[in-house]
C-alpha cells in the first residue's frame, strides 16, 4: 500500500526517532559528564562516541523529514529518565535502550515504512537499527568490565593503550599514571576495545 508522505506513520516515526537519538545523545553527554567527575575518562569516551553517532542518526532522521519542513506535529512516545548516581547504571540503561531500539522500535518503524511504500526510509530505520545493537553490545562489554573490576585489569597480558598520548603497554594491569603523559589510569583502554585500532 502506497500513502502519501504527509499523512503517512512513517513521518510521526521519524520525529520519534529524531527525538529519541537527540534524548540518547543528551543522556550520554551527562553520563559522559559523570565519568569525567569520576576520573574514568575511558568510559567518559564511549559515551562521546556514541552519542556523536546518535547525534548523526538524529541528523539522518530529520533530514527524511524535509517535505514536511514548516510544520508541527504531535508524537507521542515513551522516553526513559534515567538520572543515576553510578556509572554502571548508565551503562546498563544505555544497553537496555540501545537493545530496545534495535530489537523493537525500529524493526517496527522499518516494517511500517516498507508497508507504507517507503523502501528507503526503511532501509535506513533497518540498517541504523545494526548499529543501536552495536551500541548496546559496546555498553555492555564496558558494563560488565566495570562490574567484574576488569575495567583496567586482565587474567591475562593484554596491550592497554593511553586515550590522551596513544602509549600502548603490554601488561595485566593498566598503569595507575602513563609513564608517557603522566595521565591517571582512567585514560587506559584496552587496545582491542579502542575505537580507532
Amino acid at each position: 500500500m502506497s500513502i502519501a508522505f504527509e499523512q503517512s506513520e512513517t513521518r510521526l516515526n521519524l520525529l520519534r526517532a529524531f527525538a529519541g537519538e537527540s534524548q540518547a545523545r543528551n543522556r550520554y553527554t551527562f553520563a559522559a559528564g559523570l565519568a569525567k567527575k569520576k576520573n574514568l575518562q575511558v568510559i567518559e569516551g564511549i559515551f562521546t562516541f556514541t552519542a556523536n553517532q546518535e547525534r548523526a542518526h538524529a541528523k539522518v532522521f530529520y533530514n527524511l523529514l524535509q517535505s514536511v519542513s514548516g510544520e508541527n506535529l504531535r508524537i507521542d512516545g515513551t522516553y526513559p529518565v534515567e538520572l543515576y548516581p553510578e556509572l554502571l547504571q548508565h551503562l546498563r540503561s544505555a544497553q537496555h535502550n540501545e537493545y530496545q531500539e534495535w530489537d523493537h522500535d525500529y524493526k517496527g518503524f522499518a516494517k511500517a515504512a516498507k508497508e507504507e511504500g517507503f523502501e528507503e526510509i526503511s532501509h535506513t530505520f533497518s540498517m541504523i537499527s545494526e548499529i543501536e545493537k552495536t551500541h548496546g553490545d559496546r555498553f555492555g562489554r564496558f558494563a560488565d568490565l566495570l562490574e567484574q573490576g576488569k575495567l583496567f585489569v586482565s587474567d591475562v597480558e593484554v596491550k592497554w593503550m593511553c586515550l590522551n598520548c596513544g602509549q600502548i603497554i603490554d601488561a595485566t594491569m593498566a598503569p595507575a599514571v602513563c609513564p608517557v603523559c603522566k595521565h591517571p589510569q582512567g585514560y587506559f583502554i584496552r587496545w582491542e576495545l579502542a575505537p580507532f585500532e
